[in-house]
């Protein structure tokens, strides 16, 4: 039996499907008031638990018989105007965790953080995970929050070599089963527009479909550390040109000035400072100038990462999209 939390996101949602796919039994604790997508059960179903991921004796009864914990949980919404807000998920849940794998003897916790704790390289010289935390990044609450439950999880790590902890640093996950949408957003945005703007920064993509195989494999293989989950390193011109090429349109991109994304950034500051919530900050805005290219090789190595080429992905989000549509 394995624990997945997170399962109602769209990493979760494809550990899930993956996991019931080969056979495993899976139980999943969800927050009150979220579920599961009717599709995330081929044949088989896991059991599903409610109650609070930050309650530590919910957790231990959750982990009540299973031999491993996967940890997709995960506070993302860049609009939270406080670091504090991202703290309890991204930092105390894997506090929590460590307890509950000292209480229960499980010797086995893959745990989801972000490539962005680990400082970008360039396109020729891409970075692997002995990068430090660097700017832009470590200006971000989100990769800040993340990077700390990192840094809980490898000191525990390093106090019990007979348990593997693995952690997975994924690049930008796109595919189906999105429903929110999530990242899913970036292909909408620009969807059979005539003309678009954005940033020139890029993004290391990935098919969430690998990513979480990546996860499923790492129940078995890998060891105790961080592993970069990337695919495709593409600038978001050469990006929405994919994107356009796969969806059969025509499309003029226009690249935003970096100074103009910086202006937004600090008027979405003034937007914050005076109460309103907005993605729009300079914490944010900086990021998207910035080319995160990552060198994703050890996980393609030890933990089987597979390499979808990222236009399937755009494909097959579209497809689901359609397909509930109908």
């Amino acid at each position: 039996m394995v624990l997945l939390l997170g399962a109602s996101g769209l990493l979760g949602h494809h550990v899930l499907r993956l996991l019931l796919e080969r056979g495993q039994d899976v139980r999943v604790l969800l927050r009150p008031g979220s579920g599961l997508l009717p599709e995330a059960f081929p044949e088989r179903q896991p059991q599903i638990l409610h109650g609070s991921l930050l309650h530590y004796a919910t957790l231990l009864r959750a982990a009540e018989g299973c031999e491993a914990i996967i940890n997709c949980a995960g506070t993302t919404d860049m609009s939270l105007k406080r670091l504090d807000d991202y703290f309890p998920v991204n930092r105390d849940l894997p506090r929590l965790l460590c307890r509950v794998l000292d209480e229960t003897g499980i010797s086995t916790l893959v745990h989801t953080s972000t490539a962005n704790t680990i400082a970008p390289g360039t396109r020729e010289h891409p970075t692997d995970e002995s990068a430090p935390f660097a700017a832009p990044f470590d200006r971000s609450f989100y990769a800040i929050s993340k990077k700390d439950g990192e840094q809980v999880l490898l000191d525990h790590a390093s106090e019990h070599p007979e348990r593997r902890i693995v952690i997975v640093n994924p690049g930008f996950m796109l595919g189906p089963f999105d429903p929110k949408p999530s990242s899913g957003k970036l292909l909408l945005a620009a969807c059979r527009r005539s003309l678009m703007a954005a940033p020139c920064g890029g993004k290391s993509f990935l098919h969430v479909r690998d990513a979480a195989t990546a996860i499923a494999n790492a129940l078995q293989r890998g060891g105790s550390g961080r592993y970069l989950l990337t695919g495709e390193a593409l600038t978001l011109p050469e990006f929405y040109a994919l994107q356009a090429q796969v969806c059969g349109y025509r499309q003029r991109f226009i690249p935003l000035p970096s100074p103009l994304v910086r202006l937004a950034g600090r008027i979405g500051d003034l937007l914050r400072a005076l109460g309103m919530r907005t993605m729009l900050c300079t914490r944010n805005t900086d990021q998207l100038l910035v080319e995160e290219w990552y060198d994703g090789s050890r996980a393609r190595r030890e933990l089987g990462l597979p390499q979808t080429p990222i236009a399937e992905a755009i494909r097959d989000f579209f497809a689901w999209r359609d397909s509930r549509s109908r």
